[in-house]
């Protein structure tokens, strides 16, 4: 039995547009998708403000958003909540699964939290956030 959620994940074009999203989806998370938004040559910077302004939170497994310093910025100057996948090595269903394990823990922290704030999600379900 799926639960519906108030917020809305960004799923961004690392954690491509079908396995990840689907199910996400089908536990009742309201998902939108970096290609039903945007070209797959949107540069980061360009596509971070829109989400801002969206007030949805980014799903990413793209640790460079958080090095980067101009796309870190952008994070910051949107005042967004981002959760960026700390395993690069796992496939779609398996980083998924890690999602859902990680959600009431990311849905605590979205709660008590302020934005901006970039963490980082755990395949044991664990959130962190970035330094």
């Amino acid at each position: 039995m799926s639960q519906e959620y108030e917020i809305t994940f960004f799923v961004d074009r690392s954690l491509g547009k079908h396995t990840v999203p689907e199910i996400l989806r089908a536990t009742g998370i309201n998902v939108e998708i970096h290609d039903d938004h945007f070209s797959q040559q949107t540069l980061d910077v360009e596509w971070i403000p829109e989400i801002g302004e969206q007030d949805w939170i980014i799903l990413t497994k793209d640790a460079r958003i958080a090095t980067n310093r101009h796309e870190r910025q952008a994070v910051a100057y949107a005042g967004l909540k981002m959760f960026a996948f700390a395993s690069q090595n796992l496939s779609g269903e398996a980083m998924a699964i890690a999602f859902q394990k990680a959600l009431p823990k990311m849905l605590k922290f979205i709660d008590e939290s302020t934005a901006p704030f970039i963490a980082k999600v755990y395949k044991d379900g664990k959130v962190i956030e970035e330094a």
